[in-house]
């Protein structure tokens, strides 16, 4: 009896504290332990911001506007991959325009991610873990899923500050109407749904055998089929649109035109970038690319012998050089931010032929909460604000940017005060350097469930990686990453020190995820409202089955799309 009052007087005084917190940092709520750390650095950090506030209003005074942001996030790359000669030099790769931008600017050292393209780019975009908008799950074809309309994402709050917005590249954010990204607050998108597996999906693919049985037209006729319907006959590779204005196919779903992705999608940026430059107008674009084609190009790029670092080498750098070189040809190069980075860790697992993906520093890869799959190269370039030649040592997680470029862009009072944004203002940490940051904390979801969890130099995991070392009985693993940053050797004698503080944390996280409950899934019929949709887009929303001679509507399913549990083994190394 005793025992239960302590425990409800303890959730009580957590949640108080954390509400009183709350309240006073504006409208914006935080992660619980992000309160912690304010109650104990808040003074200085307040002192700090007085500074920063001045040093932006000289630069919005000087150049007439708040800053110009571009981010740059393409896939699957482990750390050191980008901005690190020595390593590059190993894994025989060069990126001399990425690795200038890191010289002339801040490396960082602990960029976290989700472990996945899509809860990557979720969180990115909200600036919320992706198990808050239940964008866990990666988009495949005809997903039948997306962003709800009621999340909140960088474009529509930097939109209400002014600024011109756009999206090009790999989305991946979903297939449902309200899901497209100029239905979330862009000016205007030319965007892909899925993943840069649709290279896969055309007869290219087909005729490699990288598929069987997709493109069934290729194929001899089989006098055992008896349902036309199982593979889909329709998708939409890329499409483009405006805000408010309608949603269009862009070219066909071949492996030709998706090659031509990447070119139109920088095309388009630089185009963006220019035009409102000489409109004096401040814009934000994300440049998301599609990095390569899974299918093997006839010109190799990298010694490696890798199709998707030949995509950093031949594609993404070459692009960063225009970009860069665009910028300070417009003359707004110090009034602009830009930050590049990778969205994961590599897919080590199982990788098709000739990707060459493969660990680095840490263990692990795309789909893991180790390291290798969520600690990725990335950097910001800002001549005349961040100082060259940095690297910090400093946590930051990707969830940061939305709500460090809505503070550069003045518009942080913008940002919804009616759920958790886990984004932690770093503007700090850009223009102060080293030892700046705002977070010593990462929760790293493996879908829906707690992966792991980042103290410091702690990490512990909270479900296991490795099934054997699950069945040694060890019931919890910890780990020093400065010493052990591949994961191999977990602690026992600091379980001792190490297990009611890491107790404590995710109590906190969870008795605050209750007052702010996630989301559940958003499913729909996929490609509705395409202008120019073709007969068998349409069919989508009207299956090719005569309903007269059925019980059941055939579409009944998309409603329960959520009911579905969550399967790890899709998803190599989410553990059990």
């Amino acid at each position: 009896m005793r025992a239960g009052m302590l425990r409800s007087l303890v959730v009580f005084l957590v949640l108080v504290v954390c509400a009183t917190a709350a309240t006073a940092e504006d409208q914006i709520v935080h992660d619980a332990e992000y309160y912690v750390l304010e109650a104990q650095n808040g003074q200085r950090w307040s002192a700090e911001d007085g500074k920063l506030d001045e040093r932006l209003a000289a630069l919005r005074e000087k150049y007439g506007r708040p800053p110009n942001i571009v981010h740059v996030m393409w896939d699957d790359t482990p750390f050191g991959d980008v901005g690190i000669p020595a390593i590059q030099k190993i894994r025989g790769l060069a990126t001399p325009h990425l690795n200038t931008m890191a010289e002339e600017g801040i490396l960082f050292t602990r960029m976290y991610t989700e472990m996945g393209c899509t809860p990557s780019r979720a969180a990115c975009a909200t600036g919320r873990l992706a198990v808050r908008s239940a964008m866990y799950n990666i988009g495949m074809l005809l997903e039948s899923h997306g962003l709800r309309a009621e999340e909140v994402t960088i474009a529509e709050v930097l939109s209400k500050a002014g600024y011109a917005t756009a999206f090009h590249g790999k989305w991946h954010l979903g297939d449902i109407e309200e899901s497209y990204p100029h239905n979330q607050g862009f000016d205007e998108a030319f965007f892909t749904g899925y993943n840069q597996i649709l290279s896969l999906w055309t007869p290219r693919g087909e005729g490699a055998n990288a598929t069987m049985g997709l493109i069934e037209d290729m194929l001899p006729a089989n006098p055992y089929k008896l349902d036309d319907t199982f593979v889909t006959k329709a998708w939409v590779q890329v499409a483009e649109g405006t805000k408010g204005g309608a949603t269009r196919q862009w070219g066909d779903n071949s492996h030709d035109n998706y090659m031509k992705i990447d070119p139109e999608a920088q095309r388009r940026t630089l185009e963006f970038i220019e035009r409102n430059a000489k409109a004096g107008k401040p814009f934000y674009v994300a440049n998301w690319p599609m990095l390569n084609s899974f299918l093997p190009s006839p010109k190799k790029h990298s010694p490696s012998r890798s199709n998707l670092q030949d995509g950093l080498q031949a594609n993404i750098d070459p692009f960063i050089g225009k970009l860069l070189a665009k910028l300070r040809e417009l003359g707004i190069a110090e009034n602009t931010l830009v930050v590049c980075m990778a969205d994961n860790g590599p897919m080590s697992h199982n990788p098709p032929p000739g990707t060459g993906m493969a660990e680095t520093s840490f263990r692990g890869g795309k789909g893991d909460f180790l390291e290798g799959g969520v600690r990725v190269p990335a950097q910001a370039w800002w001549p005349g604000v961040i100082g060259s030649g940095q690297v910090v040592g400093d946590i930051i997680h990707e969830t940061d940017l939305f709500t460090t470029f809505a503070r550069l862009a003045g518009a942080t009072e913008h940002i919804p005060g009616d759920r958790i944004t886990d984004g932690i203002d770093q503007t700090a940490l850009l223009l102060n350097g080293d030892t700046h940051g705002r977070r010593d904390y990462v929760f790293i979801y493996a879908g829906p469930r707690l992966g792991a969890t980042v103290k410091g130099d702690y990490k512990r995991h909270w479900i296991s990686p490795d099934p054997v070392g699950e069945a040694s009985g060890i019931p919890a693993a910890f780990f020093f990453l400065p010493a052990d940053p591949r994961e191999v050797s977990p602690l026992l004698a600091n379980l001792i020190h190490l297990k009611s503080p890491f107790n404590r944390m995710k109590l906190r996280h969870d008795l605050w995820k209750k007052r702010y409950p996630d989301s559940t899934e958003l499913h729909g019929v996929p490609w509705t409202g395409v202008e120019n949709a073709t007969p068998e887009l349409k069919a989508l929303a009207r299956p090719r089955v005569d309903r007269a001679k059925l019980p059941f509507d055939p579409l009944e399913y998309i409603e329960h799309l959520d009911e579905l549990p969550f399967d790890p083994d899709l998803d190599p190394g989410l553990g059990d």
